[in-house]
Protein backbone atom coordinates (compact mmCIF):
# COMPACT_ATOMS: atom_id res chain seq x y z
CA UNK A 1 0.00 0.00 0.00
CA UNK A 2 0.95 3.47 -0.59
CA UNK A 3 1.63 5.68 2.22
CA UNK A 4 -0.40 8.32 2.19
CA UNK A 5 1.02 12.28 3.62
CA UNK A 6 -0.67 13.88 6.26
CA UNK A 7 -1.54 17.02 4.11
CA UNK A 8 -3.97 19.77 4.69
CA UNK A 9 -7.67 19.15 4.26
CA UNK A 10 -8.68 20.21 0.90
CA UNK A 11 -10.94 23.35 0.47
CA UNK A 12 -14.95 22.79 -0.24
CA UNK A 13 -14.53 25.07 -2.65
CA UNK A 14 -11.84 25.30 -5.70
CA UNK A 15 -11.36 28.61 -8.40
CA UNK A 16 -11.42 27.08 -11.84
CA UNK A 17 -8.85 28.76 -13.50
CA UNK A 18 -7.39 26.94 -16.37
CA UNK A 19 -9.40 24.36 -17.92
CA UNK A 20 -8.00 21.90 -20.75
CA UNK A 21 -10.59 21.11 -23.65
CA UNK A 22 -10.33 18.05 -26.05
CA UNK A 23 -13.46 16.55 -27.04
CA UNK A 24 -14.36 13.75 -30.08
CA UNK A 25 -18.40 14.87 -29.46
CA UNK A 26 -18.08 18.66 -29.56
CA UNK A 27 -21.84 19.00 -29.09
CA UNK A 28 -21.97 22.29 -26.70
CA UNK A 29 -18.37 22.61 -26.32
CA UNK A 30 -18.34 26.28 -28.04
CA UNK A 31 -20.90 27.72 -25.41
CA UNK A 32 -19.70 25.87 -22.78
CA UNK A 33 -16.11 27.67 -23.24
CA UNK A 34 -17.67 31.00 -23.89
CA UNK A 35 -18.94 30.51 -20.29
CA UNK A 36 -15.85 29.35 -19.14
CA UNK A 37 -14.35 32.55 -20.29
CA UNK A 38 -16.86 34.48 -18.80
CA UNK A 39 -15.83 33.55 -15.63
CA UNK A 40 -11.80 34.28 -16.65
CA UNK A 41 -10.70 30.93 -17.34
CA UNK A 42 -7.62 30.45 -19.68
CA UNK A 43 -9.02 27.71 -22.08
CA UNK A 44 -5.74 25.14 -23.24
CA UNK A 45 -7.06 23.20 -26.43
CA UNK A 46 -5.52 20.60 -29.04
CA UNK A 47 -6.23 20.27 -32.54
CA UNK A 48 -9.95 20.11 -33.66
CA UNK A 49 -11.50 21.08 -30.24
CA UNK A 50 -9.11 24.02 -30.82
CA UNK A 51 -9.60 24.99 -34.27
CA UNK A 52 -13.21 25.13 -33.78
CA UNK A 53 -13.03 26.95 -30.30
CA UNK A 54 -10.75 29.54 -32.71
CA UNK A 55 -13.31 29.58 -35.25
CA UNK A 56 -15.78 31.36 -32.92
CA UNK A 57 -13.60 33.73 -31.94
CA UNK A 58 -12.44 32.56 -28.20
CA UNK A 59 -8.98 32.74 -27.51
CA UNK A 60 -6.59 29.09 -26.85
CA UNK A 61 -3.55 28.47 -25.42
CA UNK A 62 -2.27 25.10 -27.84
CA UNK A 63 -1.23 22.08 -25.87
CA UNK A 64 2.30 22.19 -27.60
CA UNK A 65 2.76 25.37 -26.29
CA UNK A 66 2.80 24.42 -22.87
CA UNK A 67 4.44 21.37 -23.54
CA UNK A 68 6.93 22.54 -26.28
CA UNK A 69 6.28 19.63 -28.71
CA UNK A 70 3.98 19.17 -31.42
CA UNK A 71 1.72 16.54 -32.13
CA UNK A 72 3.63 14.09 -33.27
CA UNK A 73 2.63 10.27 -35.38
CA UNK A 74 -0.76 11.95 -36.60
CA UNK A 75 -2.13 13.08 -33.76
CA UNK A 76 -1.68 9.64 -31.35
CA UNK A 77 0.72 12.12 -28.86
CA UNK A 78 -0.12 14.90 -28.06
CA UNK A 79 -1.50 15.46 -24.19
CA UNK A 80 1.10 12.87 -22.51
CA UNK A 81 3.51 15.41 -21.26
CA UNK A 82 4.61 16.45 -17.53
CA UNK A 83 3.63 19.86 -18.38
CA UNK A 84 0.21 18.25 -18.84
CA UNK A 85 -0.23 15.65 -16.65
CA UNK A 86 2.14 17.56 -13.84
CA UNK A 87 -0.32 20.53 -13.71
CA UNK A 88 -3.45 17.85 -13.36
CA UNK A 89 -2.18 15.93 -10.96
CA UNK A 90 -0.20 18.25 -8.67
CA UNK A 91 -1.86 18.18 -4.52
CA UNK A 92 -2.53 22.10 -3.97
CA UNK A 93 -1.85 21.49 -0.41
CA UNK A 94 1.27 19.71 -1.08
CA UNK A 95 4.59 22.50 -0.66
CA UNK A 96 6.80 19.87 -2.10
CA UNK A 97 4.36 19.01 -5.00
CA UNK A 98 3.85 22.87 -5.44
CA UNK A 99 7.52 23.27 -5.05
CA UNK A 100 8.38 21.06 -8.21
CA UNK A 101 5.62 22.46 -10.42
CA UNK A 102 7.38 26.07 -10.16
CA UNK A 103 11.04 24.58 -10.56
CA UNK A 104 9.69 22.89 -13.68
CA UNK A 105 7.80 25.82 -14.88
CA UNK A 106 4.33 24.12 -14.98
CA UNK A 107 0.76 25.58 -13.96
CA UNK A 108 -1.94 23.68 -12.41
CA UNK A 109 -5.16 22.61 -14.48
CA UNK A 110 -8.30 23.07 -13.03
CA UNK A 111 -10.91 21.59 -14.74
CA UNK A 112 -10.51 18.57 -17.90
CA UNK A 113 -13.14 18.61 -20.71
CA UNK A 114 -12.74 15.41 -22.50
CA UNK A 115 -14.93 12.76 -23.98
CA UNK A 116 -13.13 9.93 -26.22
CA UNK A 117 -13.01 8.41 -29.23
CA UNK A 118 -16.58 6.36 -30.34
CA UNK A 119 -14.87 2.75 -29.95
CA UNK A 120 -18.39 0.51 -29.95
CA UNK A 121 -19.43 2.76 -32.94
CA UNK A 122 -16.55 2.46 -34.97
CA UNK A 123 -16.52 -0.89 -34.26
CA UNK A 124 -20.02 -2.41 -34.25
CA UNK A 125 -20.02 -3.19 -37.90
CA UNK A 126 -19.80 -6.91 -39.15
CA UNK A 127 -16.64 -5.89 -41.92
CA UNK A 128 -15.07 -3.80 -39.22
CA UNK A 129 -10.76 -4.93 -38.92
CA UNK A 130 -8.36 -4.75 -36.12
CA UNK A 131 -6.84 -1.71 -38.09
CA UNK A 132 -9.66 0.44 -37.54
CA UNK A 133 -10.62 -0.81 -34.39
CA UNK A 134 -7.32 0.07 -33.02
CA UNK A 135 -7.19 3.98 -34.55
CA UNK A 136 -10.39 4.49 -32.29
CA UNK A 137 -8.31 3.20 -29.30
CA UNK A 138 -8.32 6.44 -27.28
CA UNK A 139 -4.87 6.87 -25.25
CA UNK A 140 -4.93 10.42 -24.35
CA UNK A 141 -8.26 11.01 -23.31
CA UNK A 142 -8.56 8.40 -20.40
CA UNK A 143 -5.53 8.97 -19.02
CA UNK A 144 -6.66 12.46 -18.81
CA UNK A 145 -9.82 11.94 -17.16
CA UNK A 146 -7.98 9.31 -14.85
CA UNK A 147 -5.84 12.02 -13.52
CA UNK A 148 -8.05 14.49 -13.27
CA UNK A 149 -10.64 12.44 -11.23
CA UNK A 150 -7.66 11.03 -9.03
CA UNK A 151 -7.15 14.19 -8.04
CA UNK A 152 -10.64 15.63 -7.55
CA UNK A 153 -9.52 17.16 -4.20
CA UNK A 154 -8.51 20.04 -6.34
CA UNK A 155 -9.41 19.05 -10.00
CA UNK A 156 -12.90 18.83 -12.01
CA UNK A 157 -13.05 16.62 -14.92
CA UNK A 158 -16.29 16.32 -17.44
CA UNK A 159 -16.56 13.61 -19.58
CA UNK A 160 -19.85 14.36 -20.88
CA UNK A 161 -21.85 17.08 -22.59
CA UNK A 162 -24.64 15.95 -20.13
CA UNK A 163 -22.21 17.84 -17.30
CA UNK A 164 -21.73 21.49 -19.00
CA UNK A 165 -24.67 22.82 -17.72
CA UNK A 166 -23.99 21.71 -14.33
CA UNK A 167 -20.64 22.72 -14.01
CA UNK A 168 -21.72 26.31 -15.71
CA UNK A 169 -24.38 26.73 -12.84
CA UNK A 170 -22.12 26.27 -10.40
CA UNK A 171 -19.52 28.36 -11.19
CA UNK A 172 -22.33 31.55 -11.76
CA UNK A 173 -23.56 30.47 -7.91
CA UNK A 174 -20.14 30.29 -6.60
CA UNK A 175 -18.36 33.26 -8.85
CA UNK A 176 -16.11 30.68 -10.61
CA UNK A 177 -15.26 27.66 -7.76
CA UNK A 178 -16.76 24.05 -7.85
CA UNK A 179 -17.47 22.12 -4.62
CA UNK A 180 -15.71 19.10 -3.31
CA UNK A 181 -19.02 17.31 -3.94
CA UNK A 182 -19.46 18.28 -7.14
CA UNK A 183 -15.81 17.56 -8.15
CA UNK A 184 -16.39 13.43 -6.36
CA UNK A 185 -19.39 13.15 -8.47
CA UNK A 186 -17.81 14.53 -11.66
CA UNK A 187 -14.67 12.00 -10.58
CA UNK A 188 -17.02 9.12 -9.94
CA UNK A 189 -18.92 9.93 -13.75
CA UNK A 190 -15.39 9.97 -15.52
CA UNK A 191 -14.12 6.85 -13.72
CA UNK A 192 -17.08 5.11 -15.23
CA UNK A 193 -16.91 5.94 -18.14
CA UNK A 194 -13.46 5.24 -19.01
CA UNK A 195 -14.01 1.52 -17.29
CA UNK A 196 -17.28 0.99 -19.41
CA UNK A 197 -14.91 2.28 -22.11
CA UNK A 198 -12.51 -0.15 -21.50
CA UNK A 199 -14.48 -2.77 -20.68
CA UNK A 200 -15.35 -2.07 -24.55
CA UNK A 201 -12.42 -2.30 -25.91
CA UNK A 202 -11.90 -5.62 -23.66
CA UNK A 203 -14.90 -7.19 -25.49
CA UNK A 204 -13.67 -6.51 -28.92
CA UNK A 205 -10.58 -8.03 -28.26
CA UNK A 206 -11.61 -10.94 -26.19
CA UNK A 207 -14.50 -11.27 -28.95
CA UNK A 208 -11.91 -11.87 -31.86
CA UNK A 209 -9.68 -14.21 -29.70
CA UNK A 210 -11.95 -16.72 -27.13
CA UNK A 211 -15.42 -15.18 -27.48
CA UNK A 212 -15.76 -15.01 -23.86
CA UNK A 213 -14.59 -13.09 -21.18
CA UNK A 214 -15.54 -12.61 -17.14
CA UNK A 215 -14.51 -10.03 -15.12
CA UNK A 216 -13.62 -12.37 -12.25
CA UNK A 217 -10.00 -13.81 -10.95
CA UNK A 218 -10.16 -17.40 -12.42
CA UNK A 219 -10.10 -19.71 -9.40
CA UNK A 220 -10.02 -23.04 -11.06
CA UNK A 221 -10.21 -24.98 -14.91
CA UNK A 222 -12.47 -27.71 -13.98
CA UNK A 223 -12.24 -30.91 -15.44
CA UNK A 224 -15.15 -30.62 -17.67
CA UNK A 225 -18.46 -29.04 -17.41
CA UNK A 226 -22.32 -30.38 -17.55
CA UNK A 227 -20.68 -33.39 -19.78
CA UNK A 228 -17.61 -34.73 -20.36
CA UNK A 229 -17.35 -32.73 -23.65
CA UNK A 230 -17.65 -29.60 -22.58
CA UNK A 231 -14.84 -27.51 -21.36
CA UNK A 232 -15.43 -25.54 -18.08
CA UNK A 233 -14.09 -22.85 -15.77
CA UNK A 234 -14.81 -21.60 -11.85
CA UNK A 235 -14.21 -17.72 -11.93
CA UNK A 236 -14.31 -15.66 -8.56
CA UNK A 237 -13.61 -16.46 -5.09
CA UNK A 238 -15.62 -19.06 -3.33
CA UNK A 239 -13.40 -19.45 -0.19
CA UNK A 240 -14.73 -17.31 1.85
CA UNK A 241 -18.08 -19.15 1.51
CA UNK A 242 -16.96 -23.33 2.17
CA UNK A 243 -13.16 -25.47 2.25
CA UNK A 244 -13.21 -28.58 0.59
CA UNK A 245 -11.14 -30.92 3.49
CA UNK A 246 -11.53 -34.10 1.38
CA UNK A 247 -12.04 -35.65 -1.84
CA UNK A 248 -11.84 -35.20 -5.48
CA UNK A 249 -11.90 -31.70 -6.97
CA UNK A 250 -15.45 -30.82 -7.08
CA UNK A 251 -16.75 -30.93 -10.82
CA UNK A 252 -19.09 -28.01 -12.49
CA UNK A 253 -22.36 -29.99 -11.25
CA UNK A 254 -20.92 -30.55 -7.71
CA UNK A 255 -20.44 -26.64 -7.46
CA UNK A 256 -24.21 -25.96 -8.55
CA UNK A 257 -25.46 -28.43 -6.21
CA UNK A 258 -23.54 -27.41 -3.55
CA UNK A 259 -24.39 -23.40 -4.16
CA UNK A 260 -28.32 -24.57 -3.76
CA UNK A 261 -27.63 -26.35 -0.47
CA UNK A 262 -25.44 -23.61 0.56
CA UNK A 263 -28.36 -20.81 0.07
CA UNK A 264 -31.29 -23.46 1.48
CA UNK A 265 -29.64 -24.26 4.52
CA UNK A 266 -29.45 -20.47 5.38
CA UNK A 267 -33.27 -20.48 5.61
CA UNK A 268 -32.92 -22.69 8.50
CA UNK A 269 -29.96 -21.05 10.74
CA UNK A 270 -31.89 -20.09 13.58
CA UNK A 271 -34.23 -23.76 13.65
CA UNK A 272 -33.47 -27.04 15.42
CA UNK A 273 -31.23 -29.16 13.74
CA UNK A 274 -31.98 -29.43 10.05
CA UNK A 275 -31.17 -31.76 7.41
CA UNK A 276 -31.51 -31.23 4.27
CA UNK A 277 -31.08 -33.60 0.94
CA UNK A 278 -30.80 -32.30 -2.33
CA UNK A 279 -30.47 -33.97 -5.90
CA UNK A 280 -29.56 -31.58 -9.42
CA UNK A 281 -30.14 -28.48 -7.04
CA UNK A 282 -33.44 -28.97 -5.52
CA UNK A 283 -34.32 -30.49 -2.30
CA UNK A 284 -35.87 -33.87 -2.25
CA UNK A 285 -36.14 -34.17 1.59
CA UNK A 286 -35.49 -31.88 4.27
CA UNK A 287 -36.58 -32.19 8.31
CA UNK A 288 -36.32 -30.60 11.28
CA UNK A 289 -36.12 -32.54 14.78
CA UNK A 290 -34.49 -32.89 17.74
CA UNK A 291 -31.29 -34.10 16.45
CA UNK A 292 -29.72 -34.57 13.30
CA UNK A 293 -29.99 -38.19 13.61
CA UNK A 294 -33.85 -37.81 13.84
CA UNK A 295 -33.58 -35.55 11.45
CA UNK A 296 -31.59 -37.27 8.73
CA UNK A 297 -33.56 -40.76 8.84
CA UNK A 298 -37.09 -38.59 8.34
CA UNK A 299 -35.43 -35.89 5.32
CA UNK A 300 -34.35 -39.96 3.64
CA UNK A 301 -37.72 -41.38 4.27
CA UNK A 302 -39.71 -38.09 2.18
CA UNK A 303 -38.17 -39.66 -1.26
CA UNK A 304 -35.67 -43.27 -0.85
CA UNK A 305 -34.46 -43.16 -4.15
CA UNK A 306 -33.33 -39.62 -5.12
CA UNK A 307 -30.76 -39.29 -2.33
CA UNK A 308 -28.38 -41.97 -3.63
CA UNK A 309 -25.50 -39.68 -5.43
CA UNK A 310 -26.89 -36.52 -4.22
CA UNK A 311 -25.57 -33.90 -1.18
CA UNK A 312 -26.79 -33.85 2.34
CA UNK A 313 -26.29 -30.60 4.47
CA UNK A 314 -26.50 -29.92 8.02
CA UNK A 315 -27.14 -26.77 10.07
CA UNK A 316 -25.25 -28.29 13.10
CA UNK A 317 -22.10 -29.81 13.75
CA UNK A 318 -22.15 -33.10 12.27
CA UNK A 319 -22.25 -35.70 15.06
CA UNK A 320 -20.92 -39.66 14.51
CA UNK A 321 -23.73 -40.97 14.65
CA UNK A 322 -25.54 -38.67 11.95
CA UNK A 323 -22.19 -39.08 9.86
CA UNK A 324 -23.00 -43.37 9.84
CA UNK A 325 -26.49 -43.01 9.08
CA UNK A 326 -25.10 -40.74 6.08
CA UNK A 327 -22.97 -43.68 4.85
CA UNK A 328 -24.88 -45.92 4.58
CA UNK A 329 -26.34 -44.30 1.48
CA UNK A 330 -23.33 -43.43 -1.60
CA UNK A 331 -23.72 -39.50 -1.21
CA UNK A 332 -21.42 -37.26 -3.11
CA UNK A 333 -20.58 -34.32 -0.57
CA UNK A 334 -21.64 -33.94 2.87
CA UNK A 335 -21.78 -30.23 4.05
CA UNK A 336 -21.29 -29.01 7.81
CA UNK A 337 -20.46 -25.76 9.63
CA UNK A 338 -18.46 -28.31 11.76
CA UNK A 339 -17.61 -31.92 12.31
CA UNK A 340 -17.33 -33.69 15.76
CA UNK A 341 -14.14 -35.61 17.16
CA UNK A 342 -14.03 -38.31 15.13
CA UNK A 343 -16.40 -37.88 12.13
CA UNK A 344 -13.86 -36.40 10.09
CA UNK A 345 -11.78 -39.62 10.36
CA UNK A 346 -14.63 -41.97 9.80
CA UNK A 347 -16.20 -39.91 6.19
CA UNK A 348 -12.55 -39.80 4.81
CA UNK A 349 -12.45 -43.64 4.55
CA UNK A 350 -14.33 -43.03 1.39
CA UNK A 351 -11.65 -41.28 -0.88
CA UNK A 352 -14.10 -40.04 -3.51
CA UNK A 353 -16.73 -38.39 -1.36
CA UNK A 354 -16.33 -34.60 -0.87
CA UNK A 355 -16.74 -33.40 2.58
CA UNK A 356 -16.97 -29.00 2.70
CA UNK A 357 -16.82 -27.05 5.64
CA UNK A 358 -18.87 -24.12 5.33
CA UNK A 359 -17.09 -21.07 6.40
CA UNK A 360 -20.14 -18.14 6.66
CA UNK A 361 -23.79 -17.42 5.48
CA UNK A 362 -24.78 -17.88 2.15
CA UNK A 363 -26.74 -14.45 2.76
CA UNK A 364 -24.09 -12.57 3.11
CA UNK A 365 -22.95 -13.42 -0.39
CA UNK A 366 -23.51 -10.03 -2.41
CA UNK A 367 -22.47 -11.85 -6.06
CA UNK A 368 -25.73 -11.36 -8.79
CA UNK A 369 -27.22 -13.93 -10.10
CA UNK A 370 -26.72 -14.10 -13.47
CA UNK A 371 -27.49 -16.51 -16.41
CA UNK A 372 -26.36 -16.66 -19.64
CA UNK A 373 -29.10 -16.19 -22.60
CA UNK A 374 -28.51 -17.14 -26.38
CA UNK A 375 -26.54 -13.58 -27.55
CA UNK A 376 -26.29 -12.20 -23.72
CA UNK A 377 -27.03 -12.69 -20.20
CA UNK A 378 -29.34 -12.20 -17.98
CA UNK A 379 -28.44 -10.43 -14.42
CA UNK A 380 -30.49 -10.18 -11.37
CA UNK A 381 -30.46 -9.72 -7.71
CA UNK A 382 -30.65 -12.97 -5.76
CA UNK A 383 -33.86 -14.17 -4.08
CA UNK A 384 -32.74 -12.73 -0.35
CA UNK A 385 -33.33 -15.14 3.11
CA UNK A 386 -36.59 -15.47 4.09
CA UNK A 387 -36.86 -13.28 7.50
CA UNK A 388 -38.01 -14.77 10.86
CA UNK A 389 -40.60 -17.01 11.52
CA UNK A 390 -42.43 -13.87 13.24
CA UNK A 391 -41.94 -11.50 10.30
CA UNK A 392 -43.21 -13.98 7.73
CA UNK A 393 -46.05 -14.66 9.60
CA UNK A 394 -46.87 -10.39 9.64
CA UNK A 395 -46.25 -10.66 6.46
CA UNK A 396 -48.55 -13.07 4.81
CA UNK A 397 -52.77 -12.76 5.04
CA UNK A 398 -55.18 -15.37 6.30
CA UNK A 399 -57.78 -15.43 3.30
CA UNK A 400 -60.02 -18.43 4.00
CA UNK A 401 -62.60 -18.57 6.81
CA UNK A 402 -60.59 -21.21 9.01
CA UNK A 403 -57.07 -19.95 10.48
CA UNK A 404 -54.14 -22.18 10.63
CA UNK A 405 -53.55 -23.87 13.68
CA UNK A 406 -49.83 -23.19 15.60
CA UNK A 407 -48.60 -26.36 14.34
CA UNK A 408 -50.14 -25.26 10.67
CA UNK A 409 -48.12 -22.05 10.98
CA UNK A 410 -44.72 -23.60 11.81
CA UNK A 411 -45.34 -26.13 9.12
CA UNK A 412 -46.37 -23.64 6.32
CA UNK A 413 -43.08 -21.19 6.86
CA UNK A 414 -41.10 -24.52 7.03
CA UNK A 415 -42.78 -25.25 3.53
CA UNK A 416 -42.33 -22.04 2.23
CA UNK A 417 -38.96 -22.08 2.83
CA UNK A 418 -37.94 -25.27 1.14
CA UNK A 419 -40.52 -24.32 -2.28
CA UNK A 420 -38.85 -21.18 -2.29
CA UNK A 421 -35.75 -23.35 -2.99
CA UNK A 422 -37.54 -25.97 -5.91
CA UNK A 423 -37.31 -25.29 -9.26
CA UNK A 424 -40.57 -24.30 -10.81
CA UNK A 425 -43.44 -25.12 -10.33
CA UNK A 426 -42.70 -26.23 -7.01
CA UNK A 427 -45.56 -28.13 -4.22
CA UNK A 428 -43.65 -29.15 -1.25
CA UNK A 429 -46.04 -31.37 1.09
CA UNK A 430 -44.98 -31.29 4.93
CA UNK A 431 -45.79 -32.62 8.24
CA UNK A 432 -44.21 -32.26 11.35
CA UNK A 433 -41.33 -30.15 10.39
CA UNK A 434 -40.79 -33.13 7.90
CA UNK A 435 -41.23 -32.75 4.22
CA UNK A 436 -43.51 -35.78 2.93
CA UNK A 437 -43.43 -34.60 -0.64
CA UNK A 438 -41.40 -32.14 -2.94
CA UNK A 439 -42.95 -31.50 -6.62
CA UNK A 440 -40.05 -29.97 -8.66
CA UNK A 441 -40.11 -28.74 -12.40
CA UNK A 442 -43.42 -29.77 -13.96
CA UNK A 443 -44.83 -28.35 -16.90
CA UNK A 444 -48.48 -28.06 -14.78
CA UNK A 445 -48.73 -27.37 -10.72
CA UNK A 446 -50.84 -30.64 -10.54
CA UNK A 447 -48.43 -32.61 -12.05
CA UNK A 448 -45.46 -31.03 -9.45
CA UNK A 449 -48.45 -32.04 -6.87
CA UNK A 450 -49.21 -35.55 -8.18
CA UNK A 451 -45.46 -36.18 -8.67
CA UNK A 452 -44.73 -34.87 -4.60
CA UNK A 453 -47.64 -37.35 -3.32
CA UNK A 454 -46.49 -39.87 -5.22
CA UNK A 455 -43.02 -40.10 -3.91
CA UNK A 456 -44.16 -39.36 -0.40
CA UNK A 457 -46.94 -42.37 -0.53
CA UNK A 458 -44.16 -44.73 -1.95
CA UNK A 459 -42.62 -44.19 1.36
CA UNK A 460 -45.82 -44.94 3.37
CA UNK A 461 -45.83 -41.47 4.45
CA UNK A 462 -49.16 -39.97 6.19
CA UNK A 463 -50.58 -37.44 4.20
CA UNK A 464 -53.34 -36.82 6.11
CA UNK A 465 -53.37 -32.96 8.06
CA UNK A 466 -50.54 -32.34 6.25
CA UNK A 467 -49.89 -28.52 4.57
CA UNK A 468 -48.45 -27.39 1.34
CA UNK A 469 -46.48 -24.78 -0.40
CA UNK A 470 -46.65 -23.63 -3.68
CA UNK A 471 -44.24 -21.60 -5.19
CA UNK A 472 -46.60 -19.62 -7.13
CA UNK A 473 -50.24 -18.98 -7.44
CA UNK A 474 -52.63 -21.54 -8.13
CA UNK A 475 -54.26 -20.77 -11.14
CA UNK A 476 -57.36 -22.75 -11.20
CA UNK A 477 -59.24 -24.11 -8.29
CA UNK A 478 -58.16 -27.98 -9.20
CA UNK A 479 -54.22 -27.79 -8.16
CA UNK A 480 -55.64 -26.99 -4.69
CA UNK A 481 -58.84 -29.15 -4.72
CA UNK A 482 -56.28 -32.48 -5.68
CA UNK A 483 -53.75 -31.11 -2.36
CA UNK A 484 -57.16 -31.33 -0.59
CA UNK A 485 -57.99 -35.00 -1.95
CA UNK A 486 -54.36 -36.14 -0.74
CA UNK A 487 -55.03 -34.75 2.88
CA UNK A 488 -53.50 -31.13 2.90
CA UNK A 489 -55.53 -29.34 5.86
CA UNK A 490 -53.16 -25.71 5.11
CA UNK A 491 -51.68 -24.04 2.20
CA UNK A 492 -49.64 -21.12 1.84
CA UNK A 493 -49.03 -19.17 -1.59
CA UNK A 494 -48.15 -15.97 -3.08
CA UNK A 495 -51.92 -15.11 -4.24
CA UNK A 496 -52.35 -12.79 -7.33
CA UNK A 497 -54.20 -14.95 -9.42
CA UNK A 498 -57.15 -13.40 -11.57
CA UNK A 499 -59.50 -17.01 -10.35
CA UNK A 500 -57.98 -15.94 -6.53
CA UNK A 501 -61.76 -15.86 -5.57
CA UNK A 502 -62.41 -19.42 -6.82
CA UNK A 503 -59.48 -20.92 -5.20
CA UNK A 504 -60.36 -19.22 -2.23
CA UNK A 505 -63.54 -20.47 -2.13
CA UNK A 506 -62.37 -24.16 -2.89
CA UNK A 507 -60.34 -24.14 0.00
CA UNK A 508 -63.46 -22.77 2.32
CA UNK A 509 -65.61 -25.83 0.67
CA UNK A 510 -62.74 -28.23 1.55
CA UNK A 511 -62.43 -26.51 5.06
CA UNK A 512 -58.57 -25.62 4.64
CA UNK A 513 -56.78 -22.60 5.87
CA UNK A 514 -54.97 -20.48 2.81
CA UNK A 515 -52.76 -17.68 3.54
CA UNK A 516 -51.58 -15.57 0.78
CA UNK A 517 -47.57 -14.19 1.20
CA UNK A 518 -47.78 -11.47 -1.40
CA UNK A 519 -44.77 -12.62 -2.76
CA UNK A 520 -43.88 -15.29 -5.00
CA UNK A 521 -40.37 -17.28 -5.29
CA UNK A 522 -39.92 -18.82 -8.66
CA UNK A 523 -36.80 -20.62 -9.39
CA UNK A 524 -37.26 -21.15 -13.10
Amino acid sequence: MINVKDLPTPNDEYPIRRALLSVFDKTGIVDFARALQGHGVELISTGGTAKVLEESGLPVTSVDSLSGYPEILGGRVKTLHPAIHGGLLARRTDPEDLAELAKQEIREIDLVVVNLYPFEEATSGEDVTDATAIENIDIGGPTMLRAAAKNFFFVGVACSPSSYAKISDELDRTGGSLTLATRRELASDAFGHTALYDAAVTRYFTKRASGFRIDEPLQQTLRYGENPHQSANLYGDTSSLFTQLHGKDLSFNNILDLSAALILINEFKHASPTVAILKHTNPCGVCSAESLTDAYHRAFSTDKQSPFGGIVVVNRALDLTTAEAIDKVFTEIIIAPEFEDGVLEFLQQKKNRRLIRMLREASTDATMDVRSVIGGYLVQERDPILGSSEDLRASCTVVTKRKPTEDEWRDLDFAWRIAKNVKSNAIVYVKGGQTIGVGAGQMSRIDSSEVAVSKGRKSDLDFSGCVLASDAFFPFADGLMEAASSGARAAIQPGGSIRDDEVIAAADEHGLAMVFTGKRHFRH
